[in-house]
C-alpha cells in the first residue's frame, strides 16, 4: 500500500503526516474548460457574459476563490490550509471555449494542488449554473493540474 500516500500499513484511509517537513514556497494552477454553445457565446461582450442571473466571469471568479478557501473541508483527508493567494483568471480561447485558470500559493509543509483544482471546477460550475437558463448544452470538458512547484518535485504542463 505503500504507493498510496493516504493509506497507512493496513490499507485504511490516513492523512498524510506532514510535521516534519519543512515549510516552503508551494504554487498551483489548474485549469478548466467550458465549452459554450453559440447561442451563449453571444451574449459575450466587454470581456463578459451577461446572464439572467448576472456577471458570470465576476460571479465565477468569486465561487471559485471561496471554495479554494474550503478545500480542506470539502476533500477527506486534504489538510486544511490558509490560501496566501488565490488568483482566478478567466477568458475565451480561439475555439470559443471559456478557459479558467486558478494559481494557489502557499508557504507550507503540503502541496496546494487540490486548492486550485476545487477552485478551477467550482467557477466552471459556477459559469454552467449561471448560463443554464440560455442552454442546457454547455460542456465542462476537463479539468487538470497546468503546474506546481515547492515541495518534492516540480510539475509542468504544456498548454
Amino acid at each position: 500500500m505503500s504507493d498510496f500516500t493516504h493509506l497507512d500499513e493496513q490499507g485504511q484511509p490516513a492523512m498524510v503526516n506532514v510535521g516534519s517537513k519543512l515549510s516552503s514556497l508551494r504554487i498551483a494552477t489548474a485549469r478548466s474548460i467550458v465549452e459554450m454553445p453559440g447561442e451563449v457565446m453571444r451574449h459575450f461582450a466587454n470581456g463578459e457574459i451577461q446572464a439572467p442571473k448576472g456577471a458570470v466571469f465576476q460571479t465565477a471568479i468569486i465561487a471559485g476563490i471561496m471554495a479554494a478557501k474550503q478545500t480542506g473541508t470539502l476533500i477527506p483527508l486534504c489538510h486544511p490550509l490558509g490560501l496566501d493567494s488565490c488568483k482566478i483568471e478567466i477568458s475565451v480561447n480561439d475555439e470559443q471555449q471559456v478557459v479558467i485558470d486558478c494559481t494557489t500559493q502557499i508557504t507550507a509543509k503540503t502541496g496546494i494542488e487540490m486548492e486550485a483544482l476545487v477552485g478551477a471546477t467550482i467557477a466552471a460550475l459556477t459559469v454552467y449554473d449561471m448560463c443554464k437558463a440560455m442552454s442546457h448544452d454547455i460542456v465542462i470538458k476537463e479539468t487538470k493540474l497546468m503546474s506546481k512547484t515547492g515541495g518534492k518535485s516540480d510539475f509542468s504542463r504544456a498548454e
